[in-house]
């Protein structure tokens, strides 16, 4: 790619974050646009109606100082831990890369200048070169000057592993903190008992009841077993759908309700439809009833059981400690938050989700190969030599250097941004039907997964794609390989700088915007909204953002000393993305669970990754470029990175797969002379009820038929 194709990508993405930014700022403004771009503010009910005026209709960047205003102790009492943890993944980016852009922009980049391996740099002709020359590539075989690339990816490795030791320790104590501040919550105290074995003519509440009672008779308070509420969930679906249409039905002006349709009396009047619809609803409102009776019987029960304790150490001991002498039977697992529970998980039998589990990785394996083609697809975007021998018809529209660049430049980041919109979705779909119980474990499973399929197709499938499958000829003759690598893998940093502004610049941008759902608010104003109609308030997709700030930094880490151009860009993304998550975060998006931090190994891991690919292209480039003993001294790098990485998962990692004994005890110790304890565990046994058997109360005229069908006392 020539410098004049990166010029145009970032001038169409400069364009397009700057109309983003504009229409923000005044779309917002809007009340009309409340529920769009301050859902949460609404909800809470603190936004506020304003009168018109002139500014409502100008841009303005007040919003960028409101975001900037709350401290992390504001942000973790209105958000989260989980929130402050992604915040915080933005944090170390930016302080790795203003390290590593220091070094690479005023020492690397001005080396890798002065070379002429490729060529010379012709500076009154700027946008003509190649950005190969800007790159490590550009430094003489042999020379002493890759001695300064070498210390570089030293001095960086050893910055990057101080913070990732500071950042482990902070957020291990923000999670205990959080644990000690946190009130008495359901989850804390509960666990998941699957696999129940069962006797002839016994019931599985029945079976949990002697087992508990008979094994921890001390801490065992109470249980709720599962039930098979797939249907009813349908059933409930439709009469929610039936309610609305009727509400929406009723509101209409009292004339309209009562004229003739059609000719001839041959269409309803709309009273006869008015009384259709009440009919159809009062007969699908008592069939959920009938329907949630039955299934609150022991015949549809699951194997599976919710068990409280009187206690948080308890809780825990139950559910480290093997059960049963069949380690099949009596399974534990630590219990979501009650409102986080993934009830249709609870269809699945033991083997169904160990087949389950074993599909989805066939099925990720496949979709990560299947997707090498739109990458090929890409990669052939990206070379134009290579274009015009595949579609030679197109050689004249080529030749314009407008749309040369456009298509170099732009185009390719931008299909590989399209096409791997479908990832999270898929992945979260594949991630729901493994077994997890509750939403936040799909999300966090959905993440390693989308995690791990971007790296690979966009850092492994394209970036070296560009090197090897784009010359195949030259894998017949081995001896080729490494003075091929040697110069096309840094090469490749000019795709990874285009799909940054691409993918990183004008998706955070996106993000601020709200694209999607502004156009769906524009087509369902005609609508009549129902007064009974909540806000809807979202969530951040972690699954989605995580992976795309991760992947973002696993560019800067492993290319900032092959192609340190890359690293202002990179800043401009982290920037940008601090700020507006930040005000996403208070005025859009409200945490729908909270996992305490769990996230955060994700991030480590991935950045210990980053450092041992590194290491392993240094590796490969000092060797290739003739400097054998900077290869040598580069190989102590990986191995003390990883006893660093072995050291950290030992000091930390444990914290966040369970809370100590110390803490656990210490805890209840404090809640020991609480008053309020008692009230609580009696909302307890009724805390994991599933929410498809609770009462419907759609009815206008409450009676007797909507009185709860299971009692508070049936556990």
């Amino acid at each position: 790619m020539i410098v004049s194709a990166l010029l145009t990508s970032l001038g169409i993405n400069f364009g397009l974050c700057i109309l983003f930014f504009t229409l923000y700022s005044v779309l917002r403004k809007q009340p009309s646009n409340y529920e769009v771009y301050m859902p949460r503010l609404l909800a809470d009910g603190l936004s506020q109606q304003r009168r018109f005026n002139l500014q409502m209709l100008l841009p303005t960047p007040g919003w960028v100082r409101r975001a900037w205003q709350p401290s992390e102790e504001e942000m973790l009492a209105s958000a989260g831990l989980d929130a402050v943890v992604f915040m915080r993944i933005i944090i170390l980016s930016l302080r790795i890369f203003c390290v590593a852009g220091i070094i690479g922009i005023f020492v690397l980049l001005p080396v890798n200048c002065t070379g002429n391996q490729l060529a010379s740099i012709d500076f009154a002709n700027l946008t003509s070169d190649s950005l190969d020359v800007f790159s490590i590539s550009n430094v003489n075989n042999g020379s002493n000057k890759l001695w300064i690339h070498f210390s570089a990816v030293y001095i960086v490795t050893v910055f990057i592993c101080c913070l990732l030791y500071y950042e482990y320790r902070y957020i291990s104590s923000k999670r205990v903190t959080y644990f000690h501040s946190s009130k008495p919550q359901p989850h804390q105290f509960t666990i998941l008992v699957r696999s129940i074995p069962v006797s002839v003519g016994i019931s599985v509440s029945d079976s949990v009841e002697r087992f508990f009672t008979q094994y921890h008779p001390s801490t065992y308070l109470s249980h709720v077993v599962v039930h098979r509420t797939g249907k009813i969930r349908n059933l409930i679906s439709n009469t929610k759908k039936l309610y609305k249409r009727l509400i929406h039905f009723r509101t209409e002006s009292p004339q309209s309700k009562f004229e003739c349709g059609g000719c001839c009396g041959l269409f309803p009047h709309k009273g006869d439809l008015l009384e259709q619809y009440e009919k159809k609803f009062e007969d699908s409102e008592e069939n959920l009833r009938l329907e949630q009776s039955d299934t609150s019987s022991a015949g549809e029960e699951v194997r599976a059981a919710f068990v409280s304790f009187k206690s948080r150490y308890g809780a825990a001991t139950a559910f480290h400690m093997q059960q049963s002498v069949n380690p099949t039977q009596w399974l534990t697992e630590k219990a979501p938050e009650p409102h986080d529970v993934y009830w249709p998980f609870f269809s699945s039998s033991f083997m169904g989700r160990w087949i389950s589990k074993l599909l989805v990785v066939l099925a990720c394996i496949s979709l990560t190969v299947l997707f090498i083609i739109p990458v090929l697809f890409v990669q052939g975007l990206a070379n134009l030599a290579q274009l015009e021998v595949w579609f030679p018809f197109l050689k004249s529209i080529l030749s314009i250097t407008f749309v040369s660049q456009v298509i170099t430049g732009y185009l390719p980041s931008l299909i590989l941004l399209l096409f791997l919109k479908m990832a999270p979705p898929i992945m979260k779909f594949l991630s729901s039907i493994q077994g997890y119980i509750s939403n936040s474990e799909i999300e966090k499973s959905a993440c390693d997964k989308v995690l791990w399929f971007t790296i690979w197709n966009v850092f492994f499938g394209n970036v070296l794609s560009g090197s090897v499958f784009t010359q195949i000829s030259i894998l017949l003759e081995p001896k080729k390989i490494p003075a091929m690598l040697a110069v096309s893998v840094p090469a490749q940093a000019s795709f990874c700088i285009a799909y940054v502004v691409t993918s990183g610049w004008t998706s955070v941008a996106t993000e601020l915007f709200r694209m999607i759902p502004f156009i769906c608010s524009l087509i369902s104003k005609p609508c009549v909204r129902s007064s009974d109609d909540e806000v809807e308030v979202p969530s951040l997709p972690y699954h989605k953002d995580i992976p795309r700030l991760l992947l973002f930094g696993l560019f800067g880490i492993t290319y900032f000393f092959l192609a340190p151009l890359i690293v202002p860009f990179l800043l401009i993304y982290f920037c940008l993305a601090y700020i507006i998550y930040r005000n996403q975060f208070i005025n859009v998006y409200a945490p729908k669970y909270e996992t305490a931090g769990k996230y955060w190994p994700i991030v480590h891991h991935l950045m210990i990754f980053s450092l041992v690919l590194m290491h392993a292209i240094a590796l490969g480039i000092f060797t290739l470029k003739k400097l054998p003993l900077a290869s040598t001294l580069i190989i102590p790098l990986p191995v003390l990175t990883l006893l660093f990485n072995a050291y950290c998962s030992k000091r930390f990692l444990p914290i966040f797969t369970a809370y100590s004994a110390e803490t656990l005890i210490k805890k209840d110790r404090e809640d020991h002379n609480d008053a309020t304890m008692a009230e609580f565990f009696a909302r307890l046994e009724t805390a994991y009820f599933d929410p498809a058997l609770l009462p419907i109360q759609y009815s206008t005229n409450y009676d007797s038929r909507t009185s709860p069908l299971l009692p508070s006392t049936e556990v």
